[in-house]
């Protein structure tokens, strides 16, 4: 498990120079929220609200996420995808793509399918867990 977490840390760096897999996570969970504020996403991720701050911060500066006010709450600012930072997502989830297509272009599809069961059972095991 360690070697696959590094290794999608480090694919996930060749994907796009400024994103790391924390930041394509973050804005994948924004795009597929529609938004959400920034204790959202520490509650989501079981994540120091500092640590969320940092990433979100960082996301800012280069133009990926925007805060907008919640039109319900003005005192509550609702975290959303930019223009550019839908492109990059989707850039990156089409490099993503291309990617596990090459890797296992090799696998039959019994084994593809076996890979997925497994896939889905171990995701299952975990939704049981704390995020």
């Amino acid at each position: 498990m360690t070697a696959f977490a590094r290794r999608a840390r480090a694919t996930a760096a060749r994907m796009h120079p400024e994103l790391s897999l924390v930041s394509f996570t973050l804005l994948a969970h924004l795009e597929y929220q529609g938004g959400c504020r920034a204790t959202d996403l520490a509650a989501h991720y079981t994540l120091d609200k500092s640590t969320i701050s940092r990433q979100v911060g960082a996301l800012e500066k280069a133009g990926l996420v925007e805060r907008r006010l919640d039109p319900a709450d003005h005192r509550v600012h609702v975290l959303h995808l930019t223009d550019r930072g839908n492109e990059v997502l989707v850039q990156v989830g089409d490099a993503r793509r291309i990617a596990f297509r090459e890797r296992l272009a090799g696998w039959s599809g019994a084994d593809l399918a076996q890979f997925a069961d497994y896939l889905l059972r171990y995701n299952e095991a975990a939704g049981e867990e704390p995020a």
